[in-house]
């Protein structure tokens, strides 16, 4: 299944932090309705979290993070992940 790091900021909007975790949990629902699961982390730094999502295609991840964007919370930066054996398997097919 296909990962994915999200590195999010809460927004002007989204800054009310004590709602965040009845946020995050209605986000964890709309990723396992997509057919995924994730896992947060609260951050210091540059980020306020980071999620790593694992779904079962872009379309779904892009779905879910159109719909997170759309409430006005948080914005995002997402990269595509690989495992360090995906990786490694990927570079021996180098020519």
């Amino acid at each position: 299944m296909p990962e994915f790091v999200v590195l999010g900021n809460w927004t002007d909007q989204g800054i009310d932090v004590k709602k965040a975790p009845e946020r995050i949990e209605n986000t964890h629902h709309m990723v396992e309705r997509m057919g995924g699961r994730m896992q947060l982390y609260y951050a210091l730094g540059e980020y306020d979290f980071v999620m790593i999502v694992d779904a079962p295609s872009d379309e779904a991840v892009m779905k879910t993070l159109l719909w997170l964007g759309s409430l006005g919370n948080v914005r995002t930066k997402t990269m595509k992940a690989w495992t360090e054996s995906e990786g490694a398997k990927t570079i021996s097919q180098i020519p």
